[in-house]
């Protein structure tokens, strides 16, 4: 499976692939970030971003689409720009018929390290110890592109067929019980 990992961000949107499968060795094939300058204007903006996802999305043919499930901060600035570079990473994948999932932070550093709760430099020490890369992936948002890539390589799968497991074996809906004509009922006045 080739997963395409996305740390969204609009000044630096982190991108990373990784080939693999649960119980076998991940192998990084691609990673780096997106840049956007911090003066221009937002749909600008995100129009680069939308850019240099396709270019990655051209390049490496993913068959999913792992992105940084946003999550609630204290600069509402901050989660506004995050989650627009999120929604501009599922709209690439998705209108190419690519499957997106979404991780939360803590979803992924548990992957990765054991903790949902290990710092970025954990997070990227364990990056570069599973895919045996000479360095650290530099700067923090492509390892953690490449984390998430990693996260959905051996969970993902998971609870995709533990949810198609449970859709199988919950009960039929019941048929809707068929509907009688309303009686007439004569008013006087």
């Amino acid at each position: 499976m080739r997963v395409l990992g996305v740390d969204p961000g609009l000044t630096r949107c982190g991108v990373g692939v990784v080939d693999g499968a649960p119980g076998r060795p991940l192998r990084m094939v691609g990673v780096g970030v997106v840049r956007t300058p911090v003066d221009a204007e937002i749909g600008v903006r995100l129009l680069q971003i939308e850019q240099g996802l396709e270019q990655w999305l051209d390049e490496h043919e993913p068959d999913l689409v792992a992105v940084e499930r946003v999550f609630a901060q204290h600069n509402v600035r901050t989660v506004m720009g995050t989650a627009q570079a999120s929604a501009v990473a599922m709209l690439c994948a998705t209108r190419r018929g690519i499957p997106v999932t979404l991780h939360t932070p803590s979803e992924v550093k548990a992957a990765v390290t054991g903790s949902g709760r290990a710092d970025k430099a954990q997070v990227t020490a364990m990056v570069q110890r599973l895919l045996r890369l000479d360095a650290p992936p530099k700067p923090a948002d492509a390892a953690d592109a490449l984390a998430l890539a990693i996260c959905h390589i051996w969970r993902g799968g998971a609870q995709g067929r533990i949810a198609a497991a449970l859709a199988k074996a919950a009960p039929a809906p019941a048929a809707p019980a068929a509907r009688r004509p309303a009686a007439r009922q004569e008013y006087r006045r």
